[in-house]
Formats: C-alpha cells, structure tokens, sequence
C-alpha cells in the first residue's frame, strides 16, 4: 500500500466529502448521548469549515446553541475512503452562506424557503480527522482476506492515518 503524505491524505479528505456532500453529524461527550444524523455538508476547505442547514428547534441545533464538540462521519460510495472530522460544532445563522449553499435538494427539505424563521446553519470547524483508504481492487481484496485466513494475519486491504487540520493555513 502507498503512504500518503498528511497533505495528500488532507487534500484528498476535503475532495471526497465535497464529493459525497453526505455523512453523519453528531455531538459528542454529551450525556445522554444523542444518535449521529445523517446531513448535507458543504465544504469551505480554506478555511476549515463544514456547513449544515437544520432548523433552530431540532435536537442537534439546541445541543450546539453556544458550541460543542462533534464528529462528522464520511464514506464515499465505493467504500475506499471513509474519515471522521472532529471539530466544534455551534449554530450560526448566515444569510449569505445560505443563499450560496441553496438550492433543489436543499429546498425539499425546507418548503417554507430560506426565510423560514427556524431555519438555520450549523458550522463545524474542523480541528482533526482520522481517515481510512481502501484502494485495492475486488481480486486485490479477496486475496487478502484468503490469505489472513490461512497465516491468522489481519488482511492489508488499505491504510489508516490521522489528519492533523492546520489551523495556521486559515484565515
């Protein structure tokens, strides 16, 4: 398996979540402990941001009113890239990132429009990631796993590394 650089493994977090715009958001270290949610994210990589429209009176917009600790959880669809951002997640109504980020997928979730008055967004600032790539082929694969079976050693089917987010870059 290739090892990535951590600025090859960053750019490529920020490309497959632009990509796959979908994953699950949630609050975590919180007690009770609330289920992650599945949320459309748009991506502002320059400055570390992900962005999430909800409605001010849901569960996960009361939790985050004032910030707290969240996690976003990311696959793409052919399985070969999965990640997890930590950050801080607070509620942040912004008009023009509203207008920006609107659209038909968008507005089927919120019939009464951006003006609706419990519309709002969510922000996680991004301060780390964990991703995993799979990028061996289904022969590549079955390989692997035929072979752990007969040596008792885990499969090499992709790698795992952390992705330190440099908040220096940002303005």
């Amino acid at each position: 398996m290739h090892a990535h650089t951590p600025a090859e493994l960053e750019d490529r977090l920020w490309k497959e979540i632009d990509k796959a715009r979908y994953g699950m958001l949630g609050v975590v270290g919180r007690q009770p402990p609330k289920h992650f949610q599945p949320m459309t994210a748009f991506c502002e990589r320059d400055n570390g941001q992900i962005w999430f429209f909800t409605r001010k009176d849901t569960d996960l917009a009361q939790q985050v009113e004032r910030g707290a600790d969240a996690m976003f959880v990311v696959q793409a669809k052919d399985q070969g890239f999965q990640a997890c951002v930590g950050g801080r997640l607070i509620q942040r109504f912004d008009a023009r990132r509203m207008n920006d980020y609107w659209g038909p997928v968008v507005a089927a979730w919120y019939p009464e429009g951006q003006h609706d008055p419990r519309l709002t967004m969510l922000c996680l600032e991004a301060s780390d990631a964990q991703v995993w790539l799979s990028e061996t082929n289904p022969v590549a694969f079955g390989f692997q796993i035929v072979k752990a079976n007969l040596t008792g050693r885990e499969p090499d089917v992709g790698e795992s590394a952390p992705v330190p987010l440099d908040q220096r870059q940002r303005s």
